[in-house]
């Protein structure tokens, strides 16, 4: 059963004092078996380079995902991926990973930073970011020269990252729509920049649904779907897969379990009622279910939400390349 609203609240609150994200990282706690092992990865440095992630999920097939914008990229037998985000992307990291091997036998990089926000990403922030000059979206773009940026962002709603200057979602949503809508077409058009001309396309990860303020997530994902369509870009709706079918931006904890979920149990949390947990009972956010820590990691134990979310975006991916 679900803990009553104000505990969830209060716990939230908690997660932000300690993390100072809406999403800060996952977690330890003991794996289950044949879990993936966690990383070092810390709070200031990406945990994945290239070839490194040797444990993911197994394979499970790519989901379903939508584009935007006529044409793809040169097709290369082995796609070279570049994933950015906060702490929902430092969770997902492997997985994801794991699934653009197995799937796309793609050359995978992951740089997410828990905590961060658009315009942590971009060049020119300076020390008014969480983010550090070697791993800006350019600067990896230059080095990796990736055929796909996959950009998965929450949408910090509130004044712990310093680039956002003070601009929070309670307080200024106009200003904060509007500043998420600028840095989302900055951070196109540097990524754009860095590339010369063999630009990647860029992957904006639709979000699930926010139990506190579901508009706002609509209102983001709006932001990414103008971007997308204005750049020539993509969409991965991974929201949609941790949401309920009738209802994309209304939240629950539990759905029913998809088909791959029934056939592998350790994915159907509990099938003597067909449904399986997408989040742990005090953190509405995240969807790894271990404990949140405040050393920022991949998720160490396997978990249906981040399952549903990588397949998506790998499928996206895939649809490109097909």
């Amino acid at each position: 059963m679900r803990k009553p609203w104000m505990v969830g609240v209060l716990a939230g609150l908690l997660l932000l004092g300690a993390c100072g994200d809406p999403s800060s990282g996952p977690e330890s706690g003991a794996p289950v078996p044949s879990a993936p092992k966690a990383s070092s990865t810390t709070h200031q440095r990406p945990a994945a380079t290239p070839g490194t992630d040797t444990e993911a999920e197994p394979n499970s097939g790519a989901g379903a995902g939508s584009s935007t914008g006529a044409g793809a990229p040169s097709q290369r037998s082995r796609p070279t991926v570049l994933y950015l985000g906060d702490s929902l992307a430092m969770e997902n990291q492997k997985v994801l990973g794991g699934l653009m091997r197995d799937e796309l036998k793609a050359r995978y990089t992951s740089a997410p930073y828990s905590g961060t926000t658009l315009c942590d990403y971009l060049e020119g922030t300076g020390k008014d970011s969480l983010v550090p000059p070697k791993d800006k979206a350019a600067a990896l773009v230059r080095t990796l020269r990736p055929d796909f940026v996959v950009l998965q962002f929450w949408g910090n709603a509130w004044g712990y990252t310093p680039c956002m200057d003070g601009i929070t979602h309670d307080k200024a949503r106009d200003k904060y729509f509007a500043r998420y809508t600028a840095d989302a077409r900055r951070l196109t058009d540097q990524i754009a920049g860095a590339a010369g001309g063999d630009r990647p396309k860029v992957v904006w990860v639709l979000q699930g649904p926010d139990p506190m303020t579901p508009d706002r997530v609509r209102r983001v994902n709006a932001v990414y779907e103008r971007q997308a369509a204005a750049s020539g870009d993509m969409l991965a709706d991974a929201g949609k897969a941790v949401s309920p079918a009738s209802a994309r931006y209304t939240w629950s904890q539990y759905l029913p379990c998809t088909a791959y979920e029934r056939e592998h149990s350790a994915y159907c949390t509990q099938p003597g009622s067909g449904r399986t947990a997408l989040h742990i009972d005090d953190d509405y956010l995240h969807f790894c279910l271990a404990p949140t820590t405040t050393t920022p990691r991949p998720c160490p134990v396997r978990s249906p939400g981040i399952l549903r979310i990588t397949r998506a975006i790998t499928g996206a991916v895939a649809a490109q390349l097909n």
